[in-house]
């Protein structure tokens, strides 16, 4: 019995991606890559002392929705967008 091994140089290693993946994949890619330049130029401009309102997705892919009131220190979270509405409206309410 003849045991021959021998150890590949990087150019007899090929690697084969489907032109589907390599596209997904470069989609998401940029896609994140524009997402995280969209909240860094979000952050950038905004007034801090601004009511903040923004859309989140747990790991699960519930839709929630979360506000923040820098002036008076208050947020809220809730899975309705109407809950939100009705929290401001009475946070504001003289």
């Amino acid at each position: 019995m003849n045991n021959d091994i021998r150890c590949l140089s990087t150019e007899d290693i090929e690697i084969n991606c489907s032109p589907s993946f390599q596209k997904k994949f470069n989609l998401n890619f940029w896609k994140s890559l524009y997402m995280i330049w969209e909240n860094f130029v979000k952050k950038l401009l905004a007034n801090p002392n601004e009511l903040q309102v923004w859309q989140k997705v747990d790991r699960h892919g519930n839709i929630y929705w979360q506000a923040y009131d820098p002036a008076t220190g208050k947020s809220f979270y809730s899975g309705s967008e109407t809950d939100v509405c009705m929290w401001i409206e009475q946070l504001y309410r003289y």
